[in-house]
């Protein structure tokens, strides 16, 4: 079973040379996984491997159908990973929605488990910008806006998904109050 170790070593590979900034992004979602990954009801080994995962299906490697969410699943898949943090690739930041206005079939047999590890994850993604910065989930999702426009369907995904994202991103904020963990000053909302 492939550690955190080769899952790091893997999206390093694909992503480093190809798209530095999304590797800067993927090693912040990681560093911030590694943080949080003791708060109750998180299961650190799949976090931890699905936040440095979690977009190496926009590496031209591994983009087949190119949404990268399945991308990334399947490429996963065929590499003997855990099904678990296959799964938690496939359905990050709320990919079920996005596959759905889209029209990407494939997610279906992986389950989203909404569970205190696939908040995190969700959480870790909102509080990282695309090369890596921290901000709060409001500034990355119009981080997000800006850079696709008005009239894209990721827009438009956002828009719909926005109160499920939210939800997963309050969830994990309360197990960090909880926890006595404290929230970097970016992921504190105004």
């Amino acid at each position: 079973m492939p550690t955190f170790a080769d899952a790091r070593s893997l999206a390093e590979t694909l992503l480093a040379d190809h798209l530095p900034d999304r590797w800067l992004h993927v090693q912040s979602v990681a560093r911030e996984a590694l943080r949080i990954s003791a708060l109750s009801g998180v299961d650190r080994e799949p976090l931890i491997q699905a936040a440095v995962l979690h977009d190496i299906g926009y590496s031209p490697v591994v983009a087949r159908v190119r949404f990268h969410p399945l991308d990334g699943a399947r490429f996963l898949t065929a590499r003997g990973y855990d099904a678990r943090v296959v799964a938690l690739v496939a359905h990050h930041s709320g990919a079920a929605i996005e596959a759905g206005m889209r029209g990407v079939e494939g997610l279906d047999p992986l389950p989203d488990e909404a569970s205190p590890t696939r908040d995190a994850l969700w959480y870790c993604d909102a509080v990282t910008g695309p090369q890596g910065q921290r901000l709060t989930p409001d500034e990355r999702w119009t981080e997000i806006r800006r850079r696709y426009g008005p009239d894209d369907l990721v827009t438009a995904f956002l828009d719909r998904a926005e109160p499920e994202l939210r939800a997963a991103v309050d969830r994990t904020t309360a197990r960090m109050d909880a926890a006595g963990l404290e929230r970097d000053q970016a992921s504190v909302e105004s």
